[in-house]
């Protein structure tokens, strides 16, 4: 499902292109009202597309933004915008933007214009990835980094850890969820491992790594191993095996391991594989590398279980969350993973308080609704939102301030106690049901829900 941003300050326009993008299939990454927003939401939503208003307030236009997206980080642009003069269009065409649909528009010219926009950039980017294979072709080998006539490689995002840059010195941790991209951190540890030498295993439940190591698969620098259900067993005896090698006299070998559990039903011969690596490792046996496990159906009890004995861990949960620490120095108990289906119920089920506290300083309803998807990743019918925001302006609780082309509802002096008091009659509820100190933050405090 492709990702669209929509970029514009007219809160009805978002909220006409919301619903007809999600009744269409796509999904809306994030809304912005302004150029500088579109820039930054963009930078940290990563959206396949953006549907880009040109005329908006503040200091950088829609025309503006473009440019700094298109270069950066290379998202194509469809302006969607009242204005068709010549002018207009002879700015707009100076960023190469891949649309210009004039409003008011409809769901066939939105639809078009998408897909158009996507096919291009999808092959762009086919063409970019070709290029990039034949100037980094190895010559002297010419079969050596090839599959089926074709030439392909992962490209290696920026690592922002600098744990994985002394990744085979010990037995790490890696635990991710669904939306962190794994392959190319996997792939960097293999080929880590590689120019390590010694032996090199890497195991995996689903993956299409080892196509892009034909040549040291063939000379035995490097073994895989599929991991099937219900047949865990069969790498623990792999592991006895290799490890018990080493420790021949006169051995020298380490073995690297990367081993990707995407699986975790069989929980109790993931952890006897663990205990086995740590328990060799104590023994002598030069062994080190990476254990690899999705979280997404694990709790925190489970995760402090398979944390013991490893010092180093790495936490990826998408593209922008990679964390690293040492379980030394921050309690890998306290972390757990929430399942998005979760926090979806959770926020839709529990909204009003969600809005109240968004409401300590003058704020947009549009505002909230993205402030909303961009924490919790939950989309809100603005109607809901608007509903309550209604309800509270109607009892003299909110009052209305104009902004440019926004309206900011404010809390009064009044509704400032009323909040305070609701969200404090919420935590109270919380932690009667939670039987602890776990709640709702107070509106006086800096933290949010």
């Amino acid at each position: 499902m492709s990702k669209i941003l929509i970029v514009d300050d007219e809160a009805i326009i978002t909220m006409q292109l919301e619903e007809r993008l999600s009744a269409m299939g796509y999904e809306v990454a994030g809304m912005a009202a302004s150029g500088e927003e579109s820039i930054e939401k963009a930078r940290r939503l990563g959206p396949d597309l953006i549907l880009m208003d040109i005329v908006m307030p503040g200091k950088m236009n829609g025309i503006d933004a473009a440019k700094i997206i298109t270069t950066e980080l290379h998202i194509p642009v469809v302006f969607i915008t009242a204005y068709a003069d010549d002018a207009i269009i002879a700015k707009a065409k100076s960023v190469r933007p891949y649309g210009y649909i004039v409003k008011p528009f409809n769901e066939l010219e939105i639809k078009a214009a998408i897909e158009v926009a996507l096919f291009r950039r999808s092959a762009e980017q086919e063409e970019e990835r070709s290029v990039r294979s034949i100037h980094r072709k190895i010559p002297s080998s010419p079969d050596a980094d090839q599959i089926d006539g074709d030439v392909t490689y992962l490209d290696r995002p920026e690592i922002k850890t600098v744990l994985l840059e002394d990744i085979f010195t010990d037995i790490m941790l890696f635990l991710y969820t669904d939306q962190a991209e794994k392959d190319p951190i996997f792939k960097f540890a293999i080929e880590e491992g590689i120019k390590k030498g010694g032996r090199n295993l890497f195991a995996y439940s689903h993956s299409t790594l080892q196509k892009y190591f034909p040549k040291e698969i063939s000379k035995h620098e490097l073994y895989i191993h599929r991991i099937k259900i219900n047949e865990l067993y069969t790498l623990l005896s792999i592991l006895e095996k290799c490890t018990d090698s080493l420790l021949y006299e006169g051995t020298k070998d380490s073995l690297q391991i990367l081993i990707d559990f995407s699986e975790t039903e069989e929980f109790d011969e993931i952890i006897a594989i663990k205990n086995l690596l740590i328990d060799k490792k104590k023994s002598g046996t030069l062994i080190s590398g990476m254990i690899a496990l999705n979280i997404g159906k694990m709790d925190h009890t489970l995760i402090k279980v398979l944390a013991e004995g490893i010092s180093r861990i790495i936490v990826s949960t998408g593209k922008e969350t990679t964390l690293s620490f040492a379980h030394h120095t921050y309690p890998v108990d306290s972390l757990s993973v929430v399942p998005q289906s979760t926090i979806d119920d959770v926020v839709k089920k529990l909204l009003e308080p969600v809005v109240l506290s968004l409401l300590d300083k003058p704020v947009s309803g549009y505002d909230i609704v993205h402030e909303i998807h961009s924490r919790y990743q939950v989309l809100i019918p603005q109607a809901r939102v608007y509903t309550l925001l209604h309800d509270l302006l109607e009892n003299g609780y909110l009052e209305i301030r104009i902004s440019g082309k926004s309206k900011l509802y404010c809390p009064t002096d009044k509704g400032k106690i009323h909040i305070n008091q609701k969200l404090n009659d919420f935590k109270k509820v919380f932690e009667h049901i939670l039987g602890g100190g776990r709640g709702l933050p107070t509106n006086d405090t800096d933290s949010r829900m």
